[in-house]
């Protein structure tokens, strides 16, 4: 028997001893009918960025990767129109040359967060935290800055924007909610007004998730409230919280795994938090008291969570990609590429016009595999440099498909289409 053959033979044993299915897509030397996507446009590099704290923004119908950098030496961000190139560069200020530095003294230019995009007001919006700890907000449409606020201590720990309500309301309420290390939690309104102030007990060093409340889940009219939710995991399995849209904590649990990334989803259950552990668990948690829905183990360590679509959450591992029902904790499918490289957290988008979205992952190899719903290859590509993140998209082509967008370790934004 052919070796290659042979090793895929053993591996898909290996996974149906497991208890789940193993797509054979990337099993280098099999015939393989996935149609391959070619980069198509690049932009510069960004000097500072390492691909890591990318995001999208859509402007007037087009997509605008956000992406921070360095200008003349000093901490910014730049938005750049896939296709085109830089369609504008603000630096990121705090106020005082005391604090235009890091929280040490150094006089270097600051260390921000990841980027997060949303929507205030019916504007589409760019927040972040600084190092020394302070909330910066600035306009998509053009890089202005629409306000900053005063952390009160250290974060640069990525801010979350959303509607933290139930859902029932008439007009949104989406807040701006952001962490410092030391735990407060600091939530304002879309002029930059003080919603609620608190704190938790601990250090935050993950980004804060908005949770949408479901009024009506399964049916059963006992609706499940929405806020924003906050964990203190480190080193340890730490606490999360969630706490309602008055900053009043719903509740407070210890999860049993460590997160080292989550998400918040919708379910026809209700909302819950989905846990990515640093001993390869998923652990899901019900958004309307905290309990646990299930844990399932996933073989790999740590495990990152991504994108969430019909009922699924996509999780990626080491060479490995599974999507769980949210539901059960049943793993639907799993995919293995790419051998042993870490592969980042998957993205959902309709890549291939189809109607039907796809997951998306990149590994660190810079490998890049969409999927259908069945876990088999949909297009497959790649780009030379170490990627840090996952995948972004947007339609550059105008054809009303989206294309793959990566990000790379030298700030190069990448598009991929077939």
């Amino acid at each position: 028997m052919d070796r290659r053959v042979l090793f895929a033979t053993l591996i898909l044993f290996a996974g149906g001893a497991a208890g789940v299915g193993v797509a054979t897509f990337a099993f280098v030397g099999l015939d393989d009918p996935t149609p391959d996507a070619t980069v198509i446009w690049e932009s510069d590099s960004a000097d500072g960025d390492d691909g890591s704290g990318a995001a999208t923004a859509t402007v007037d119908g087009d997509t605008l990767v956000l992406q921070a950098t360095l200008d003349d030496g000093e901490r910014a961000v730049r938005a750049v129109e896939p296709g085109s190139g830089v369609v504008w560069t603000t630096p990121v200020t705090v106020g005082s040359a005391e604090t235009n530095g890091t929280a040490d003294g150094d006089t270097g230019p600051i260390d921000i967060s990841a980027l997060t995009t949303g929507s205030l007001g019916g504007d589409p919006v760019v927040a972040l935290t600084t190092e020394p700890g302070t909330l910066v907000v600035l306009d998509a449409a053009d890089g202005s800055e629409r306000f900053a606020v005063d952390l009160g201590d250290t974060s640069g720990v990525a801010p979350a924007i959303g509607d933290p309500t139930d859902g029932t309301g008439d007009e949104p309420a989406a807040v701006v909610a952001a962490v410092t290390e030391a735990g407060s939690v600091i939530a304002v309104d879309a002029a930059g007004e003080t919603v609620f102030e608190t704190s938790v007990a601990g250090s935050v060093d993950r980004r804060p998730l908005v949770v949408n409340g479901d009024p009506d889940p399964d049916g059963r009219s006992d609706p499940v409230a929405g806020g924003i939710a906050v964990t203190t995991a480190g080193t340890d399995p730490g606490t999360v919280t969630l706490l309602d849209p008055a900053g009043d904590a719903r509740w407070s649990v210890t999860p049993s795994v460590t997160a080292t990334s989550w998400t918040a989803a919708a379910t026809r259950r209700g909302p819950v938090l989905a846990l990515g552990g640093t001993n390869g668990n998923l652990e899901t948690l019900e958004a309307a008291d905290g309990t646990a829905r299930y844990e399932v183990g996933l073989q790999d360590l740590p495990v990152a969570v991504g994108g969430v679509d019909a009922g699924r959450v996509h999780v990626g591992g080491v060479g490995d990609v599974w999507a769980v029902d949210l539901l059960d904790g049943e793993v639907v499918w799993k995919q293995q590429y790419g051998g042993q490289t870490r592969v980042n957290a998957p993205g959902v988008g309709d890549v291939t016009g189809d109607g039907t979205p796809n997951v998306v992952t990149v590994n660190r190899g810079g490998d890049v595999l969409a999927m259908n719903r069945n876990g088999d290859g949909a297009l497959r590509g790649g780009v030379p440099n170490v990627v840090y993140a996952g995948p972004l998209f947007a339609d550059v082509s105008g054809d009303g498909v989206e294309e793959v967008i990566v990000v790379d370790e030298a700030g190069v934004v990448r598009v991929l289409d077939v």
